[in-house]
């Protein structure tokens, strides 16, 4: 698998998102996923996937947990695209066990609890999605974070064994908001009141100036590597 990732690589280096999605969607025909979490990169592959790649099919999960403008947003999207976007629940009985069990706001009382709440909202519900799938499609840039920073065009995705690709991982912020402004494409209005990035409503706040862009994620943690265990690359 190693040797096919570094060829992989090698055949998209200079391809733009458009080509990289077409050329996976040919490659595994039926099996490729985009989850999007309807954050501003993920709205550019949905403008990019509904054009260029509409048998690619798109999930969203949803933890339950999540802001309104954000549902509102998968409307619109729909609409806007004349797509469907299939929305993936977390198992009802794990969730009732442990908010029974550990409280409903769980993930402030340690690093622990908030790993086992984004468990069993998040990473279980998209195994289960990709299931069968081959190829994995996601909105990751390396200047979103340090742990991102060495993550490939296409990389390996241990915990679901599926191909990862990542077609905007040189895009800079600029560029994806370029993007947004020059296609009209849709976005989250929280965007505009403080929050580069949007996750679930209790983990998530806006960033005061100066503030890297990932800083208002569980920002009641300690150090700088804070991610909910959805990307664990290896190449």
């Amino acid at each position: 698998m190693k040797d096919s990732i570094v060829q992989y690589n090698k055949e998209l280096s200079g391809t733009d998102p458009d080509g990289a999605i077409t050329y996976f969607n040919t490659l595994f025909p039926g099996r490729c996923v985009f989850s999007t979490s309807l954050g501003a990169e993920d709205q550019v592959l949905t403008e990019i996937i509904a054009a260029s790649a509409p048998s690619v099919r798109i999930i969203s999960l949803d933890t339950g947990r999540l802001f309104e403008e954000t549902y509102e947003l998968i409307r619109i999207t729909e609409q806007k695209y004349n797509i469907k976007i299939e929305v993936c629940f977390p198992d009802h009985v794990s969730v009732e066990r442990m908010v029974n069990s550990k409280g409903i706001n769980l993930f402030y009382d340690s690093v622990e609890n908030r790993k086992e709440c984004c468990h069993v909202r998040k990473i279980e519900p998209l195994g289960r999605a990709l299931d069968g799938m081959k190829a994995w499609i996601t909105g990751l840039r390396r200047e979103q974070s340090s742990d991102r920073a060495g993550i490939e065009t296409v990389s390996w995705d241990e915990t679901h064994s599926v191909l990862k690709l990542n077609p905007l991982i040189n895009w800079t912020e600029q560029e994806v908001w370029s993007v947004i402004r020059s296609k009209k494409i849709p976005y989250n209005s929280l965007h505009d009141k403080g929050f580069p990035s949007i996750g679930c409503l209790p983990c998530t706040r806006a960033v005061m100036p100066g503030e890297h862009i990932r800083a208002g994620r569980w920002w009641w943690e300690d150090g700088s590597k804070k991610e909910c265990g959805l990307h664990n690359d290896k190449k």
